[in-house]
C-alpha cells in the first residue's frame, strides 16, 4: 500500500494546492477500480499494485493531464511557494514603508502631504522591483534547479523505483519559520537603508536629529552587497517553502548560501567604516558629555560591546542554521 501512497504523492505534489485533494480522491478511486477489475474477490498483492501503477504511467505525465498546461515560467511544483513568498514579501514591504511614513509624519507633521506623496511614489517603485526579483529567483530555480521536469526528465523511462519517498514528519519544516524569516529580512533591508536607524534626539519636546548607528557613506557603497546577501537569504527561505522538509540537497544549498553570506557579513561588519565613526562624538555633543569622563567611557564601552556582539550573533545565527539542518538529517537517517 505504500507504493500507492507514494504514487499519489508523486502526482499531487506537482499540482496547485487547490487541486490536490480532489485529484487524490479521484486517483484512489481509479486505482481501487483497476485493482478490483484485475482481482475480483481475490487478495491484492504487491505485484498487482505494481502492474496497476505501471499501467497508469509516469506521475509527471499524469499530473500534466490534470493540470492542463505544459508551458510555464514557474511550474505547479513551485507555484504555491512562489505565491506565498510574493505575498509575504509585498506585505512586508508595505508594512515597513508604512512604518517609515508614520515616523516621518510624527517627526514632521507639517509636511504630511509631501511625506504621503513620497510614500506612494516609493510604493509604486519598490513593489514592481520586489515582484521582479521574486519571479527571477523562482524562475531560476525552475529552470536551473531540475524542478522543470518537462525539460529535463520527460524522455527518461519511468520506473516504480523513481517514486519519491513520502514526507518524513521528523524532517518537516514549519511554514511559519521561513515566512517569519522573510518578513524579518524585508524589515531588515529597510532598517539598513533607512536614515532613521539610530538614536532619536529631541530638544524641548521636539524632534531635532538622528544619530545614525551606521556609516551612511559605507552603506551607500555597500548597497549592492547588502542586497545580494538579503537576496540570498530570501532564496534560502524560499527553498525551505519549496522542499517543505529537510533533505540533503536543501542542507547543501543552506550551507553554500550561508557560507557566502557569512563571508560577506564578516568582511562588511568588521570594517572600521561600517559603523558610524562619529557616533560617540555626536552623542557626546548632543547630551553634553565631556570626552574622557566616566560617563563617556561607560557609553563608549557599551557601544563597542554592542557592535561586537551584533556581529557575533549574526555569525552564530548563520552557522546554527547550517548545523540544525545537518542534525535533523542525521537524526532520521
Amino acid at each position: 500500500m505504500e507504493l500507492i501512497e507514494r504514487y499519489i504523492y508523486a502526482v499531487t505534489r506537482r499540482l496547485p494546492q487547490s487541486q490536490r485533494e480532489d485529484v487524490e480522491k479521484e486517483l484512489r478511486g481509479l486505482i481501487a477500480d483497476m485493482l478490483d477489475e484485475r482481482m475480483g474477490e481475490g487478495e491484492v498483492s504487491d505485484s498487482h499494485i505494481e502492474d496497476v501503477l505501471l499501467e497508469l504511467g509516469d506521475p509527471r505525465q499524469l499530473a500534466r493531464q490534470y493540470g492542463g498546461k505544459n508551458k510555464y515560467i514557474i511550474g505547479p511544483v513551485l507555484f504555491d511557494p512562489y505565491i506565498s513568498v510574493l505575498k509575504i514579501t509585498l506585505i512586508s514591504i508595505v508594512i515597513a514603508m508604512s512604518v517609515v511614513f508614520g515616523i516621518k509624519v510624527a517627526i514632521d507633521p507639517i509636511h504630511i502631504i509631501d511625506h504621503f506623496v513620497s510614500f506612494i511614489v516609493s510604493i509604486i517603485m519598490v513593489i514592481p522591483q520586489g515582484v521582479g526579483w521574486i519571479t527571477l529567483v523562482f524562475g531560476s530555480v525552475e529552470y536551473f534547479g531540475g524542478i522543470n521536469e518537462q525539460k529535463f526528465n520527460v524522455q527518461k523511462t519511468w520506473k516504480l523505483a523513481d517514486l519519491p519517498a513520502l514526507p518524513d514528519t521528523k524532517r518537516q519544516i514549519k511554514r511559519t519559520e521561513p515566512i517569519a524569516s522573510i518578513v524579518f529580512l524585508v524589515l531588515l533591508a529597510f532598517i539598513f537603508t533607512s536614515q532613521y536607524f539610530g538614536i532619536f534626539v529631541f530638544k524641548n519636546g521636539e524632534f531635532s536629529t538622528v544619530i545614525p548607528f551606521l556609516n551612511k557613506e559605507t552603506i551607500i557603497t555597500s548597497l549592492p552587497a547588502i542586497i545580494f546577501i538579503l537576496g540570498l537569504a530570501v532564496l534560502k527561505e524560499a527553498l525551505k517553502l519549496v522542499y517543505e522538509r529537510w533533505t540533503k540537497k536543501l542542507v547543501l544549498y543552506t550551507i553554500l548560501i550561508n557560507a557566502v553570506s557569512l563571508a560577506v557579513v564578516i568582511i562588511m561588519m568588521t570594517m572600521s567604516s561600517f559603523w558610524n565613526p562619529n557616533f560617540m562624538l555626536e552623542l557626546s555633543q548632543v547630551h553634553e558629555i565631556s570626552i574622557g569622563s566616566g560617563a563617556y567611557k561607560t557609553i563608549e564601552t557599551i557601544w563597542n560591546i554592542s557592535t561586537r556582539w551584533i556581529v557575533i550573533m549574526l555569525i552564530i545565527g548563520l552557522v546554527w542554521d547550517m548545523i540544525s539542518g545537518v542534525i535533523k538529517i542525521r537524526k532520521v537517517a
